[in-house]
């Protein structure tokens, strides 16, 4: 659905989907407010029309609870990726075709999983370090955004000296990080802390 908006409108929801995204929650009334430069009473009149044009959900009496349907795009906004998913096949079997074709969305497979407030994003791979997980040079990574993870997981890292790294995770008995290489040519990365971007939730790869 992309709704037919006023540019204040508009703004209010990109705020509100750039809280979501970054922070993991909505912004008060006051503080968009304070962002677009006008009265607390002028953005309750815009939220009440968004929620009566069907692109906006608040529930009465919590604080930052507003939130956008998820087939809501914006203008701008490219819509979710979908191929037709036509069938089934195993190695060696004739393809199982489908009775009625279905669709394949990059949004349902890669996106945030039911339960969680956190966003994907896709990231290209350059170096070997990760091949022998299957991570190869030139492939795309689809990382889900949060800031902690469990130790064997694959994470995107910032290290305190700025750069960034795709490694597998391990928190030792004392204390450090181990940012542990698919590939014995690279050494792993030990610091005493970094900065967790994301984990890797799916790989993407052109032949």
């Amino acid at each position: 659905m992309e709704p037919n908006l006023t540019p204040k409108q508009l703004r209010i929801l990109q705020i509100i989907r750039e809280s979501r995204e970054e922070r993991g929650y909505s912004p008060t009334m006051q503080e968009l407010a304070d962002s677009l430069g006008v009265s607390k009473v002028t953005v309750f009149e815009h939220v009440g029309a968004l929620e009566r044009k069907g692109v906006l959900k608040r529930e009465a009496n919590r604080a930052r609870s507003l939130s956008m349907p998820d087939d809501v795009v914006l203008p701008g906004e490219r819509r979710p990726s979908t191929m037709p998913l036509v069938g089934r096949i195993a190695a060696g079997l004739p393809i199982e075709r489908l009775q009625e074709e279905e669709q394949l969305s990059l949004e349902d497979v890669f996106g945030p999983r039911r339960g969680q407030r956190g966003t994907t994003f896709a990231l290209q791979v350059d170096g070997d370090s990760m091949r022998d997980e299957g991570i190869l040079n030139g492939d795309y990574v689809i990382v889900e955004r949060r800031p902690t993870a469990r130790n064997g997981e694959r994470v995107v890292a910032m290290l305190p000296s700025g750069e960034t790294t795709l490694k597998t995770f391990f928190r030792e008995k004392n204390g450090t990080i181990r940012l542990q290489p698919a590939n014995p040519d690279f050494a792993p990365i030990i610091v005493e802390d970094c900065t967790i971007q994301g984990v890797v939730i799916g790989v993407l790869r052109r032949y």
